[in-house]
């Protein structure tokens, strides 16, 4: 049998740096009690495979969307089908893979706080195991591409609160299967919002100071104190961290060496991009890419 940890088409994560959870996370008062540090969706997952014999110190939920896939948490052993899910504690030994004949959809976070120790074991207590079945609804998908998306913007203090108030909403969607529901909401993109997009989409280029606040029709002075304001960080700084971001993504998931990656992201300079990259992840472009697992 083939198999894998990663590389399937369509696939997304978002692996956050150990620091911003360390101080952007778990040091806030409003939720540090349970929050994000990994999160993702990986379609068709054909031949994904995943064993830690000593288990992880996060806890694990898996939703598996389409498709069948089986896993093992200590000595028991689960099916999953089309909108069943897994809860795996902290520190259990485990082994999860996809069917080979149909292949799991899965959406899948990893979260760790005081309190998620206590929301994983009252999950288990209420579906009576460690697998459970909900029924399919477009506002839970809505809620983790919401959690998603906002972790994918980037680290600012609005962006790590949002996404972890929402991780209550959408663990308890599993707990409360019928009093579920997403209230519907209309957000106006300000000039904050809008430069993150615009960031979002030059990822590739060498963006200036004042390019960014041209974007956006602000004076750089003006735009460089509304941006630190809502995020806690400078627009290059917080450009940068999207870079880094990408740049994760192209490690987990291509075979790009690393001075691609750094031209790729507009750095003509690969020793350059690697301080930075080593600044805020903690570890060089090769040493993330050979120690990440899925």
């Amino acid at each position: 049998m083939i198999r894998k940890k990663e590389g399937f088409e369509g696939q997304r994560a978002v692996i956050l740096p150990r620091k911003i959870v360390t101080e952007g996370c778990a040091g806030d008062p409003v939720i540090g009690g349970v929050y994000i540090t990994d999160i993702g969706y990986y379609p068709k997952a054909r031949y994904h495979f995943r064993q830690r014999l000593h288990g992880i110190d996060q806890h694990i939920l898996i939703y598996c969307r389409e498709g069948k896939g089986q896993a093992q948490i200590g000595k028991k052993k689960y099916l999953l089908q089309p909108d069943s899910f897994v809860i795996i504690p902290a520190g259990s030994a485990h082994n999860y893979a996809a069917d080979e004949s149909d292949s799991w959809t899965i959406y899948w976070t990893h979260f760790k706080g005081p309190m998620a120790k206590e929301i994983t074991e009252t999950m288990m207590r209420r579906h009576g195991g460690h697998m459970g079945s909900i029924t399919f609804q477009q506002k839970r998908i809505a809620l983790f591409e919401d959690m998603y998306a906002s972790l994918e913007r980037g680290y600012g203090s609005d962006n790590l609160c949002y996404a972890n108030m929402c991780l209550w909403h959408f663990l308890s969607s599993f707990l409360y299967d019928d009093q579920f529901s997403l209230s519907e909401k209309n957000r106006r993109k300000d000039a904050v919002e809008l430069s993150i997009s615009y960031m979002q989409e030059q990822l590739a280029q060498a963006l200036t100071l004042q390019g960014l606040a041209q974007a956006v029709n602000l004076s750089a002075s003006h735009y460089s104190y509304i941006f630190r304001k809502r995020t806690g960080f400078s627009p290059m700084e917080y450009f940068n961290h999207l870079k880094i971001q990408k740049a994760c993504q192209y490690l987990i998931f291509t075979d790009m060496r690393v001075k691609e990656i750094a031209y790729k992201l507009g750095m003509a300079d690969p020793y350059y991009f690697s301080r930075m990259f080593n600044k805020l992840m903690g570890v060089s472009p090769n040493h993330y890419r050979a120690r990440r697992g899925s």
